[in-house]
C-alpha cells in the first residue's frame, strides 16, 4: 500500500484529501492517506480527523514515514517542500501554480523532474476538454482561426474558498491570471499549440496590492490565428467558478460553457450535434451524494491515474519510475512562462511580447 502524505491543508488540500479518503474506501486504489502537516496544527488535525492519517509537527517527520506526497500548500510553499521530498526520492503530486514567479517555478519544475510526478492541471483531465482537442488535432473542421476563452470566479478570499492567503503578493505571485487561468493558459496552449505573441492588460480594483482582478490577453500564432482570454474575479458569490470556450474553425463553431464534462457543442453546415461526456463509472462506488461524487471525480481521476501508475513502480524512486504522470513538470513551466509574458505585457502598457 502507498503511504500518502498531505502537505498544506487548506481548500485545496482538503478536496484532495476527500477523493483520495474516497478512492481508498471504495478499494478503487491501493494507497491511503497517512500522514497531514500544515503550518497551521489545527488544520492538518481536522483533515486528518475527518480524512484519515496522523498529524505531524513538521514537515520532515511527515516525509519520514510516507512513500508519496501532495503539496497542497500555498504557491509561495510549493518549493521548499517538493524540493524535501524530491531529496528523498519520493514521487510528488503537485498543485498548480508551480510557484509565485516564472524563476522560482523554474527550480520547482527542475526538483519534480527527479521524481515521479505530475502536477495538478486538472482540466487537461476534463472529459469535454479532451474531447475539443483531439476534434481540433483531427483537421476535420479545418484549420482554427479563433479561440475565446472566459474565465471568472468570485474573488477567493470568501465564502466557499475562503483563503486566507490569495490576497497576499508575496504568498500567491498574482491574482486571477496565475492563480486561476494558469489552468485557461494551459488548456488553450494544449488545444491550439505554442504561441508567438502574448499582449494582455490586467488592472486591481479590490484593494489587494499585486493582486490583479480582472485581465485580457491575447495570444497570436504563427499561422494568423489567435486566442482571447478574459479572466475576472468579481464579488457575484453565487458564481463559484465558470468557463466559456469558443472555438472557430473553417468549417465548425466548437463551444461549452462547462469544464469537466460538457457537452462539447459542435456546429457546422449540417446544424449542431452534442458530444456528450460521463465521468468515470466507479465514481458511483463514492459515498457521497452524486452531485458532489461528480464534482469530486474531476480531482480524482488523475490522482487515481497517478497511483495507479506509482503502484506499477518502485514507490521509492527507481531507474524508470520518472515516465509516470501527465500533466509533467515541463507543462505547467510552458504555461508558467505565458503567464509570465502576460504579466509583462500587462506592466508595458500592453505591449506585445514575443515568446522565445
Amino acid at each position: 500500500m502507498i503511504r500518502i502524505g498531505l502537505v498544506g491543508c487548506g481548500h485545496i488540500g482538503t478536496v484532495h484529501a476527500v477523493a483520495l479518503q474516497q478512492l481508498t474506501d471504495a478499494g478503487l486504489v491501493d494507497a491511503r492517506l497517512t500522514a497531514t502537516f500544515d503550518d497551521d496544527p489545527g488544520r492538518a488535525a481536522k483533515v486528518a480527523r475527518h480524512q484519515g492519517g496522523e498529524p505531524y509537527d513538521t514537515l520532515g517527520g511527515l516525509l519520514d514515514e510516507v512513500d508519496a506526497v501532495w503539496v497542497c500548500t500555498w504557491t509561495a510553499a510549493h518549493l521548499a517542500a517538493v524540493e524535501a521530498a524530491a531529496d528523498r526520492g519520493l514521487p510528488i503530486f503537485c498543485e498548480k501554480p508551480l510557484a509565485p514567479d516564472l524563476d522560482t517555478a523554474t527550480s520547482v519544475a527542475a526538483a519534480l523532474e527527479r521524481v515521479p510526478h505530475q502536477v495538478g492541471l486538472v482540466l487537461r483531465w476534463a472529459p469535454v476538454f479532451r474531447n475539443l482537442a483531439d476534434a481540433v488535432a483531427s483537421g476535420e473542421y479545418g484549420r482554427v482561426l479563433a479561440a475565446v476563452m472566459r474565465d471568472d470566479q468570485y474573488f477567493p478570499v470568501q465564502g466557499l474558498y475562503g483563503s486566507t492567503w490569495r490576497g497576499d503578493e508575496r504568498l500567491a505571485g498574482g491574482g486571477t491570471v496565475i492563480e486561476h487561468s494558469i489552468h485557461d493558459v494551459d488548456v488553450l496552449r494544449w488545444t491550439l499549440g505554442d504561441p508567438v505573441e502574448v499582449s494582455a492588460r490586467t488592472a486591481s480594483r479590490f484593494g489587494y496590492p499585486g493582486i490583479e482582478d480582472t485581465a485580457a490577453a491575447t495570444f497570436a500564432f504563427a499561422d494568423g490565428s489567435v486566442a482571447q482570454l478574459t479572466s475576472v474575479w468579481h464579488q457575484v458569490l453565487s458564481r463559484e467558478s465558470s468557463r466559456r470556450l469558443e472555438v472557430f474553425c473553417e468549417k465548425a463553431l466548437l463551444w461549452t460553457d462547462d469544464d469537466y464534462l460538457g457537452p462539447l457543442h459542435v456546429e457546422t453546415d449540417d446544424g449542431e450535434r452534442l458530444i456528450e461526456s460521463e465521468p468515470p463509472g466507479w465514481s458511483s462506488s463514492f459515498t457521497l451524494p452524486a452531485v458532489y461524487a461528480k464534482a469530486l471525480a474531476q480531482y480524482a481521476e488523475p490522482s487515481k491515474a497517478f497511483l495507479d501508475s506509482l503502484s506499477r513502480v518502485e514507490t521509492r524512486a527507481g531507474p524508470q519510475a520518472s515516465a509516470v504522470g501527465h500533466p509533467r513538470a515541463a507543462d505547467a513551466l510552458s504555461a508558467h512562462r505565458l503567464v509570465d509574458l502576460v504579466y509583462r505585457s500587462a506592466a508595458d502598457g500592453g505591449a506585445p511580447k514575443s515568446v522565445r
